[in-house]
């Protein structure tokens, strides 16, 4: 499938081909048991992340997207209810289990141990104690951690499996690592990089009064340039071989052309030339960890953005290898090297547009979209591949484009973001009704290849609205007497907790929409007691409510919900013990998802990410759009595996509270 805009980033190839391999991971899977369905049936579902349903009908009205007519007309559109709270790694489990949080476990993307308080990543930890074998200053590991999913609950295309039913899924969130079956599978969302982190860039500059130093999502390296020559290194992963776990940096040289408007990049594995405003290929690396017996092989792509008067280079994080990657990433073991081998190298990171270089002022808007299509690129290479080989069973293929390119350039469309000016909507604002296009042509795509034993839907998790106003939770806690700041800390200086003495704090933020309860017994210094936790939190969620923006007014939280309200199943006590859902135009600040106390309460969001979907669910709903009619009755994300489970003439498994919507001929 080939990208329609033209002025797409020149390639340049590099170094000799590294052999592939694959990760000798031993997995399990279900027998597949065959059991009587209807034969040679079908499914094919898009996952089209962000997509919103107002934008869908704008575009739909102005006739810019004539697939997704030409699927409405056959079969429907109906929104989509959400997850609470809508964040992608929420909903997409409710969609992968049929059920809601309560049933899988997935609240956030980020969640803490209560008692020691370290965060981590929702969908996945390292577990398992490590074994090692002490040999001078080196450490032979005999046994180490392995990531673990985190989320509970069925899993659809396990069930499909299981009866015989093959399955093909790419990139869905909330799948990492991926689970261990017979289907194909490649995970997405939540995959680390190899510093295992969502990504860490670098970016190599020269400039006046720049310093070495880390920025959120990213790490600005000051270099010398000494005789057109900078020595330098690519941050590497921790060395668990060496005792204190160094990192494994690979140092590499960067030769500045003095002529030319270019660069020469030395790296162990070989060299290539850059040319000023050139992205490379990807690049592969291997970082020893105890040469020859250990490495960690991982992926890059430079981008030359200035060669002199302020050398500028940044460097993409470190993706996992797809041929030889170091932690499962797929199912089987060697699927992603086998999509490697025919397709070439691929981001393995799961949020692979890098939003966050544009927030640190790396990238500016033309250059964030350059890369952003880079990715759509890729997105469309693994789907075209994907759809051209799917004969039979169940495939899924997930795209990011819509959601990520959202969340940046919101502020084009909203007059009344703070950052909207006429002229970005002049020179971005053909963005995002372009890449609805995109999307259509990957509608019309699968339309081509869907026959009438084929049901084709393509699903959004949630949509999309504008976010010009942050609100720091954490601050307000502390002003209001629910967090006692620790003596001789700054206000605003700290991170994660840092500002805060335990004994004296009943509630806390943490993630985008979580608020805990300091809870005795439970948190390492607790002081709420079990029986004062109802009344603590009714009264907290009540001053919540009526929180009112100076500004103009409105209300900043719409409604705050305890657990047991809105959620239901076995993991309930992984939920936290409010949830706060923010009235439409407002959300948690920066601050706030990572424990911060900044002395703020309420600020603008002069951030580029400018639209979000971290509201009330009741305000924000995806798309369900289908190839064939449906009995339905406002359809919900919970609702998609029972309903394709149904179309293989397959019960609900096990644990899935979502209703069955039948097809016409289901």
């Amino acid at each position: 499938m080939q990208i329609k805009q033209s002025n797409l980033i020149s390639r340049r190839a590099f170094g000799r081909n590294l052999a592939m391999g694959t990760t000798a991971l031993a997995f399990g899977g279900f027998p597949s048991i065959l059991k009587a369905r209807p034969r040679g049936r079908r499914a094919v579902v898009l996952g089209i992340d962000g997509m919103d349903p107002s934008l869908l009908q704008k575009f739909l009205a102005e006739g810019r997207l004539p697939n997704i007519r030409k699927l409405i007309d056959r079969g429907l559109f109906s929104p989509l209810r959400t997850s609470d709270p809508p964040q992608s790694p929420v909903a997409w489990a409710n969609f992968i289990s049929g059920t809601n949080p309560g049933g899988h476990g997935i609240y956030d993307f980020i969640a803490r141990d209560p008692f020691t308080q370290k965060p981590y990543l929702s969908g996945a930890r390292l577990e398992g104690t490590a074994w090692n074998l002490p040999l001078g200053k080196f450490r032979l590991p005999l046994k180490s951690p392995n990531p673990v999913s985190l989320r509970a609950g069925p899993v659809l295309w396990n069930h499909l499996e299981h009866h015989g039913i093959p399955c093909t899924v790419l990139r869905i969130p909330s799948n990492y690592p991926p689970t261990a079956d017979s289907a194909r599978t490649l995970s997405g969302m939540g995959t680390p990089d190899i510093h295992g982190s969502y990504g860490i860039f670098t970016y190599y500059t020269d400039r006046g009064g720049e310093s070495s130093r880390d920025v959120h999502g990213g790490h600005i390296e000051r270099v010398r340039v000494i005789d057109h020559r900078i020595d330098t290194h690519i941050p590497g992963p921790a060395n668990s071989l060496i005792h204190g776990a160094p990192p494994a940096d690979l140092p590499f040289q960067i030769r500045i052309d003095p002529v030319n408007s270019s660069v020469l990049i030395r790296l162990p594995e070989g060299e290539f030339v850059l040319r000023e405003g050139e992205w490379s290929d990807w690049i592969h690396l291997k970082f020893p960890l105890l040469a020859p017996m250990a490495a960690v092989h991982g992926i890059v792509r430079f981008h030359l953005k200035k060669a002199r008067d302020d050398f500028a280079l940044y460097l993409t994080p470190v993706n996992m290898d797809p041929a030889r990657s170091a932690l499962p990433i797929s199912t089987p073991p060697g699927f992603a090297a086998d999509l490697a081998n025919r397709l070439g190298p691929f981001y393995t990171q799961g949020l692979p547009e890098d939003t966050r270089a544009l927030s640190a002022g790396v990238f500016d808007d033309q250059l964030y979209r350059r890369q952003a299509l880079l990715v759509l690129e890729e997105n469309l290479r693994l789907f075209e591949d994907a759809i051209t080989r799917f004969q039979d069973g169940f495939l899924f293929v997930y795209l990011s484009a819509l959601d990520l390119n959202s969340h940046v350039f919101w502020r084009t469309l909203d007059r009344d973001h703070p950052l909207y000016s006429p002229q970005l909507a002049r020179e971005q604002g053909d963005f995002l009704p372009w890449l609805y296009e995109q999307m259509d042509g990957v509608v019309g795509r699968a339309l081509e290849s869907a026959d009438d034993r084929t049901l084709l839907l393509a699903v959004s998790d949630h949509g999309f609205g504008s976010f010009r106003r942050q609100f720091n939770l954490n601050g307000w806690l502390m002003d209001h007497g629910y967090a006692a700041p620790a003596a001789g800390v700054e206000r605003g200086a700290g991170s994660y907790f840092s500002e805060i003495d335990w004994s004296g704090t009943r509630a806390y933020g943490l993630g985008i929409n979580g608020l805990y309860l300091n809870v005795k017994g439970r948190e390492h210094s607790g002081i709420v007691t079990r029986s004062d936790i109802e009344t603590e939190a009714a009264t907290l969620a009540q001053r919540l409510r009526d929180i009112r923006d100076p500004n103009n007014g409105e209300p900043v939280i719409h409604r705050v919900c305890r657990p047991s309200e809105i959620y239901s199943g076995p993991c309930l006590n992984g939920a936290p013990d409010l949830l706060v859902c923010y009235a439409p135009n407002y959300r948690a600040s920066w601050d706030t998802i990572l424990g911060g106390y900044p002395r703020e309460t309420l600020l603008d969001n002069l951030d580029p990410w400018s639209g979000d979907h971290a509201i009330d669910s009741l305000f924000m709903s995806g798309v369900m759009l289908a190839n064939r009619p449906m009995n339905v009755d406002r359809p919900g994300l919970e609702d998609m595996a029972p309903t394709l489970l149904n179309w293989f003439g397959l019960k609900p498994a096990p644990g899935m509270t979502g209703r069955v919507f039948s097809t016409e001929s289901g």
